[in-house]
């Protein structure tokens, strides 16, 4: 196989790898839905599979991760290339870590107890939180497939809401009164919410992600020791 031949060989498997690792997202987005119904019905026996699912994603990670290594031993892969190997790495990484916080979820569920939750509104929060993670997820996974920076950099905006609602959170916590059950309770909803945001920060490093796969620089989206980096839509 001659050099142009080996390039295309190569390209085609990194799409493959690329899509496969990409297919983590919508395994995230899923698990997000059964943690959010495990959460509202107080349903410990779902956050269990939400757990034992987990593998799933860590098996994913796995596969992606060995088959780019697999594929760099037997190409030798051109600088263009190699930014997209690099990305799709970091992509593969951050979908692990987005699992690893649901599982965090799960594992607080059977923590919040068994009677009815005292502050809807802490629940009600944590409830939006979770959409607006599962939706940043699968705009990032768009982004990425589409090389769109700025649908990337919409992700700030959309974490933003998500940080708003985990200050929320905090500070319905701080206000539930002095009943030691229901402040046991609204601590555990707030580790819940810090999961959560979580989530949604690895969603903009992975539009990150996208800038550098088009661009080839790498840049923070947010940074507060320089503002200017920051795209006006998270102004």
């Amino acid at each position: 196989m001659d050099n142009l031949g080996n390039r295309l060989h190569f390209q085609e498997e990194m799409h493959k790898l690329e899509e496969q690792a990409l297919g983590g997202l919508e395994l995230v987005a899923k698990t997000i839905d059964r943690v959010r119904e495990a959460i509202q019905q107080q349903d410990v026996e779902l956050a269990e599979i939400v757990i034992a699912d987990d593998d799933l994603i860590d098996g994913l990670y796995l596969q992606v991760h060995q088959g780019v290594l697999s594929l760099l031993a037997l190409q030798a892969p051109v600088a263009t290339d190699l930014r997209l190997v690099a990305a799709v790495l970091d992509v593969i990484k951050h979908i692990e870590r987005m699992g690893d916080q649901c599982v965090n979820v799960a594992k607080l569920i059977p923590l919040a107890g068994n009677e009815p939750p005292r502050e809807l509104d802490i629940l009600s929060s944590i409830d939006r939180m979770a959409a607006q993670a599962r939706a940043q997820v699968l705009q990032a996974g768009q982004a990425f497939r589409s090389r769109n920076v700025d649908l990337a950099e919409d992700l700030v905006r959309q974490d933003d809401e998500i940080d708003k609602l985990n200050r929320d959170v905090f500070r319905l916590a701080l206000d539930a009164g002095d009943d030691p059950d229901t402040r046991e309770w609204a601590m555990t909803m707030l580790l819940m919410a810090r999961a959560i945001e979580r989530i949604g920060d690895n969603a903009v490093d992975i539009g990150e992600q996208v800038a550098f796969v088009v661009t080839g620089l790498f840049r923070e989206f947010t940074d507060a020791s320089h503002p200017e980096a920051v795209p006006p839509s998270a102004r």
